[in-house]
């Protein structure tokens, strides 16, 4: 592995699958050299085993990198060391463009959201949606919100044409079909919607490849776990049904789900003093939906309670329908708005991210060296619930 100085620090070439690994990512720790990333880059004490493999003196290389902070891994499948420090060198605007697709009730709920708390990060709104009065009606409404004498505050919202959908620094999918309507019998509404909305994600992966898009295409709509991968599967294929790389790269989709799931885990620990641990020790795991993992606390973990705020925060949903109303203000503000722009400020939040050929969530954030996933000694009992969760998205098609 060859050493290559870019502006914000260093680069280390490896070569992986494009189908399993992302394209760059920030290095941390030695074991992701090892091999091909997978859900082992999660834990800490997993990473420390899979770098007994890496040599010494490379380890000399690159330890002060590393301690630094300034180290990005470049998969050379994905782009030349050329590319890579042309990408990585590319001037960046302090405040992004972002675009919406689709104002339903979610789509709606996130651009208020967006528009009353991004003034800081975002420069412009962009929407589109089928229906042009839908467009006309929010452009006018939210353009007449605004702070008093400091009429800038806030980023404009403004409406699109269809083809300028790519022309951004983050494309967010709020399109949605096929939810269930309050009093079915659906206990995993998410699902349910799979099928119909990854005909639509897979139509608009293909658009931003055709775009050459090199922004994040964050997804809303559920279920966000495998239309993550549907995205990347579409966008990277060509007329006769060929995977061959050259549509989004694995590190541009991410998912927007785990947000809300760990706000509702919160909301319980908040209301049962048992699960109060969570609160300041706790995590989330894997997908927006049955698979979901929520550990009370990594360090004193707790299976049994741990579970048990699991299947609250699953059921969560459940219990608004039973009021008669459809769920979807907490997601739309938790696992997007929020999260989106915690996105954009490269703070640490939910979100789901490639991860050995499947989308999963975990804590995360985006840095100058690429996508930083968290690591942290995990407790074996939560370690199986992970595989459990990652082996159950690989079986999604």
């Amino acid at each position: 592995m060859k050493r290559c100085e870019f502006q914000q620090g260093v680069m280390i070439p490896v070569s992986f699958p494009r189908e399993r690994s992302k394209g760059f990512s920030r290095l941390t720790h030695f074991g992701q050299l090892g091999e091909v990333e997978g859900l082992f880059c999660l834990d800490s004490n997993a990473l420390e085993e899979k770098s007994q493999g890496i040599s010494q003196e490379m380890k000399e290389i690159y330890r002060t990198d590393i301690e630094q902070g300034n180290a990005t891994i470049v998969n050379l499948n994905w782009g030349t060391l050329e590319q890579w420090k042309k990408r990585l060198e590319k001037p960046q605007q302090e405040k992004k463009r972002v675009h919406l697709l689709a104002l339903g009730d979610v789509g709606s709920t996130v651009l208020t959201a967006l528009k009353l708390l991004g003034g800081d990060c975002i420069h412009t709104l962009g929407i589109f949606d089928v229906n042009e009065n839908v467009c006309k009606r929010w452009e006018s409404e939210l353009n007449q919100a605004a702070f008093p004498w400091e009429y800038d505050k806030l980023p404009e919202v403004v409406i699109l044409k269809e083809e300028e959908l790519f022309d951004c620094d983050m494309f967010v999918f709020c399109a949605s079909k096929g939810i269930p309507p309050v009093g079915s019998e659906v206990k995993d509404v998410r699902m349910v919607q799979f099928e119909a909305n990854k005909g639509i994600v897979s139509l608009f992966a293909k658009k931003a490849r055709m775009s050459q898009f090199e922004g994040l295409f964050a997804v809303v709509s559920d279920p966000v776990d495998p239309l993550c991968k549907a995205a990347f599967v579409a966008s990277n294929t060509d007329e006769n049904g060929s995977f061959d790389g050259k549509g989004l790269r694995p590190e541009q989709i991410q998912g927007y789900g785990l947000g809300v799931m760990n706000a509702r885990a919160a909301y319980y620990a908040k209301k049962e003093e048992r699960f109060s641990s969570f609160l300041k020790e706790g995590r989330a795991y894997g997908p927006h939906g049955q698979d979901l993992v929520i550990a009370n606390s990594i360090h004193a973990y707790d299976d049994t309670l741990s579970k048990e705020l699991t299947q609250l925060a699953i059921d969560a949903n459940l219990r608004t329908r039973e009021l008669g109303f459809k769920p979807y203000v907490a997601p739309a503000i938790s696992s997007a708005a929020i999260s989106l722009i915690l996105t954009l400020r490269g703070e640490w939040h939910y979100s789901s991210n490639f991860l050995g050929g499947v989308y999963m969530g975990c804590r995360n954030r985006t840095t100058p060296w690429g996508l930083e996933l968290e690591s942290l000694p995990l407790p074996k009992q939560l370690f199986v619930r992970l595989e459990k969760a990652f082996h159950g998205l690989e079986e999604i098609e």
